[in-house]
């Protein structure tokens, strides 16, 4: 099969159970040598949803301290989101974006399983606090990241996986060190398995960029630094968590300047 529509086709699925399933399956049937490269075809600019949860734009979304059974629920359930809409964007890597190396759609594919496992690992831990994902508000920042980098592949990795993914890198040990405190060590312990899995997909993030503005005659970590000017794209943010910035690809001296 088309490795493009193959993907496409797992994009636009609105069933949270169907997502998963295809988001799990397409890498082992890539490995298996089940899919192949062919015609782009028409990109989905608009990924498959379920009817819940309901969308706030982020300004509108809840400010919640990390109090009380309903609050801590919240936070579990905002990071479910983070790792559904991280499954839409890594397939939309592979459906959107022609011509690049096989190992490209490759790291993509797998990061949509990764992504997929790390959804379902937080789900039951949501729905043992007797909430099920859809029961809070989300809202579409990373998407909206996704549809202003569509236009080009080199956007893309500097803007979502070095940006948006990175500042993940950095905020979860201190969210796990408020699990932790809230007694809920399980939680800390998923993102244990997030925060690894997650250098890896900046990494792949990282080694793409690189591959591009290399391609392209381009001095990546000047490229990266002129991009976080563009209007509405936000500034990286201290603390950085430096030991997973370093694994994932950030030069010390790219820190520095950020």
């Amino acid at each position: 099969m088309n490795v493009h529509v193959a993907a496409r086709a797992v994009l636009v699925r609105c069933e949270v159970e169907a997502k998963l399933a295809g988001a799990a399956r397409l890498w082992p049937e890539w490995r298996a040598g089940g899919l192949a490269m062919g015609e782009l075809g028409k990109p989905s600019d608009t990924p498959g949803r379920p009817t819940r949860p309901e969308l706030l734009p982020p300004r509108d979304m809840p400010r919640r301290q990390l109090n009380g059974q309903e609050n801590h629920a919240a936070l579990i359930h905002a990071l479910a989101h983070i790792e559904f809409n991280a499954i839409n964007l890594a397939l939309d890597a592979v459906q959107r974006f022609p011509g690049l190396p096989l190992k490209f759609y490759a790291d993509w594919l797998q990061v949509a399983a990764e992504e997929a496992y790390h959804f379902t690992l937080l789900r039951d831990h949501l729905r043992a606090r007797g909430k099920n994902y859809g029961d809070f508000p989300g809202h579409d920042g990373l998407w909206e990241m996704a549809q202003r980098t569509a236009h080009d592949p080199l956007a893309r990795m500097a803007l979502v996986p070095r940006l948006l993914e990175a500042r993940g890198l950095d905020v979860t040990p201190d969210i796990q060190r408020k699990l932790k405190g809230f007694g809920d060590p399980a939680g800390a312990a998923i993102l244990d398995i997030i925060l690894r899995d997650e250098i890896g997909h900046v990494a792949a993030g990282d080694r793409w960029f690189r591959h591009l503005c290399k391609q392209r005659g381009l001095e990546a970590e000047v490229i990266f630094r002129d991009l976080l000017t563009t209007p509405g794209v936000p500034r990286p943010r201290r603390p950085f968590n430096e030991t997973a910035r370093l694994a994932a690809g950030f030069s010390a001296q790219e820190l520095a300047a950020l």
